[in-house]
């Protein structure tokens, strides 16, 4: 039987899952026994919608009402590619030189195990909560479509009457040494595509042909060309990157009519994707005009929206908690890309802490045995500190 306080061990049970995106793979099941025996209130839901696959999550809350924290996470993982390349078996869980091997360890098994343990110990300490409560919010559709997952699950439990007023991600933060960083909110990001179209016709007689792809290249150049800003306070500045350009013509002798060129901006809050367009239409109307070529842009995909959880009781107890147990003080970060966070911060204030992240999605994915502890020390103090600010 899993030592429900041993975070270390809740890390090996589920590494042992293979629960790679849609498959629960017994991670969940394995979680809803634990909380169980603990006296939580525990639910799988199952989510489906077009053209995904169904995904099940888990919900458990102990206690009621706020202040209502919730510790957030994912059991799913990325493929582990090709097994016989991996030092140790992908989803054994083995233990080798003070190190946690398998797919999930960093991201996130290990964190959410962390959590797990750390609250366990803190009932077993403080007993079930007096005023308030404590919830976990677990998906199994983070690494993937990330559409039957957390953004359904919140709205699950929001019509059931839940509620939240502080949720703690614990997606692997760190890049070097645990501690190192908080991330109190991410970058926003969008997809689009600039469509160029022309009239086709032979590359002998370029003057009777509209060309799509000196116009598109015009258009990419001026948009690359200008920084989109210089960042804020709590971002850095935004990004945009081409990623495809494409005409669809395998001849060498014809003028493709149309032309086609794809993009990715990682927008901070001085940005909303609507004022991004805006700014790439700018740019083309002068091109077009000049070419003839009728020049269009659109945004594809889902939008992830911008946020920051700006610093203070939440913020300030967690690195409190960080730096008595590693003797560090964390930087406040929004660097890297998108995560669950950005359906969380609809619901209530979010912020992300977790091991350190080098190794994952890589193979040979692995985690120091003792950050695990130390991440589960840190979690439980921080616990601590905040029923005693918020209650």
């Amino acid at each position: 039987m899993t030592d429900t306080l041993d975070p270390v061990a809740l890390t090996q049970a589920l590494i042992r899952c293979p629960s790679v995106t849609p498959h629960e793979g017994g991670a969940l099941l394995q979680i809803e026994g634990w909380l169980d025996k603990a006296g939580f209130d525990v639910h799988r839901v199952t989510f489906s919608d077009a053209d995904t696959p169904d995904v099940e999550n888990l919900y458990a809350r102990i206690g009621s009402g706020a202040p209502a924290l919730c510790f957030a996470g994912h059991t799913d993982v990325v493929p582990p590619g090709n097994e016989a390349a991996w030092t140790h078996r992908p989803f054994s869980g083995e233990i080798v030189n003070g190190e946690l091997w398998g797919r999930g360890a960093a991201d996130m098994k290990g964190g959410v195990a962390a959590s797990i343990a750390a609250v366990l110990r803190h009932l077993e300490k403080a007993g079930k909560p007096k005023h308030g409560s404590i919830s976990f919010l677990i998906t199994g559709d983070e690494e993937g479509p990330s559409v039957n997952g957390t953004e359904k699950l919140l709205k699950w439990a929001k019509d059931r009457g839940e509620v939240f007023s502080h949720c703690i991600l614990g997606e692997p933060t760190n890049p070097e040494r645990l501690g190192d960083v908080i991330k109190i909110g991410r970058r926003g990001s969008v997809s689009g595509e600039i469509h160029a179209q022309g009239v086709q016709g032979h590359s002998a007689y370029p003057h009777l042909a509209k060309n799509p792809v000196v116009a598109l290249a015009e258009a990419v150049a001026a948009i690359a060309a200008e920084p989109l800003d210089e960042g804020t306070d709590h971002f850095q500045p935004s990004t945009l990157a081409f990623v495809n350009f494409d005409t669809g013509n395998p001849a060498v002798n014809v003028i493709p009519g149309a032309a086609t060129a794809r993009f990715n901006i990682r927008f901070n809050d001085l940005h909303t994707p609507d004022s991004l367009k805006a700014r790439i239409d700018a740019k083309l109307a002068p091109i077009a005009e000049a070419t003839g070529v009728t020049l269009t842009s659109k945004l594809i995909l889902r939008v992830s929206d911008v946020f920051v959880t700006e610093p203070g009781e939440l913020v300030d107890t967690l690195s409190l908690a960080i730096l008595d147990e590693t003797g560090r003080k964390p930087e406040l970060s929004t660097s890297g890309g998108t995560s669950d966070a950005r359906y969380i911060k609809d619901y209530c204030e979010v912020v992300e802490f977790g091991l350190v992240g080098k190794t994952m999605h890589q193979v040979d994915e692995r985690v120091s045995v003792e950050d695990i502890e130390t991440l589960t020390r840190i979690y439980e103090r921080f616990i601590g500190g905040y029923f005693a600010a918020f209650g």
